[in-house]
């Protein structure tokens, strides 16, 4: 596509828009990625959308990270498990999506969208524990997880945050902000291994990954500040941002339906 001054805006704009989510909820952001590429950047090939998205997921998350990192946030024994858990599905979820029609996969990402948005109403029914060490029977719990969530993340091109913080909580015992900034150790590797398996299949435009970054690390600093400040409210701003993205699903959606029912698969 053309590199016109509106669409490097919206490119830079939707960076930014990922980072700040990525930076504040560590999962949920990346879900608006490929829609943002698709209706607001203008992309028209929904393979190329979430190659495209799923390489600025990436390395928006490994911006984040060291932001996370510096505060000392990140499990790193939980974190790396799980990430080199999911690496082997990521590659074999993007596989799969790769053969799918584009407007059947995005009826299926709208789907993924709603899924996504009704997990972050859910309460955590344990606040954690800040002092959490990786054991032999937490290995035992997380290896399996992150394969399952590494291949829903590579089919839908998406970091998986969403999945990979109630499920670093519930199987290490972790606090809600240490599985915030250790699920984006899984998040940069997931969307690498994905992106790397799209751009084989020339499904990446390197260009608009370059402005999504742009972006997403000026947002990605935003993102970890917010965190701060709503760490008091992070139930409220989750909800609300859960909200937000339920009406995007709706939107995709219904842009798919339409699209299959125009020019059936």
């Amino acid at each position: 596509m053309e590199l016109t001054l509106m669409v490097i805006l919206a490119a830079i704009a939707s960076g930014a828009i990922i980072g700040v989510f990525l930076g504040t909820f560590g999962g949920g952001g990346s879900v608006l990625a490929a829609p943002l590429l698709l209706y607001i950047v203008g992309v028209t090939d929904p393979h190329i959308a979430i190659g495209t998205s799923a390489a600025a997921v990436a390395a928006i998350a490994l911006f984040s990270l060291l932001g996370h990192w510096r505060g000392g946030k990140v499990k790193w024994p939980c974190a790396i498990v799980f990430a080199i858990s999911g690496f082997a599905g990521s590659i074999g979820g993007s596989t799969i999506a790769k053969q799918i029609d584009g407007s059947q996969l995005l009826l299926a990402f709208s789907i993924a969208m709603a899924a996504i948005a009704l997990s972050m109403f859910r309460k955590p029914a344990f606040a954690g524990d800040p002092d959490v060490h990786l054991t032999p029977s937490i290995t035992m719990r997380i290896a399996p997880l992150g394969l399952v969530v590494g291949m829903a993340a590579g089919f839908f091109g998406i970091g998986g945050g969403f999945l990979i913080v109630p499920g670093l909580m519930l199987a290490a015992g972790m606090t809600m902000s240490n599985a915030t900034a250790s699920s984006l150790v899984s998040v940069a590797l997931f969307g690498a291994a994905t992106s790397a398996n799209y751009a084989i299949s020339g499904l990446v435009d390197g260009r608009l990954v370059l402005l999504l970054l742009a972006g997403g690390a000026v947002g990605g600093l935003a993102g970890i500040a917010i965190s701060r400040i709503l760490s008091q409210r992070v139930r409220t701003a989750r909800s609300a941002f859960a909200a937000m993205i339920l009406v995007v699903a709706a939107y995709v959606a219904w842009n798919a339906i339409g699209a299959l029912t125009v020019h059936p698969a």
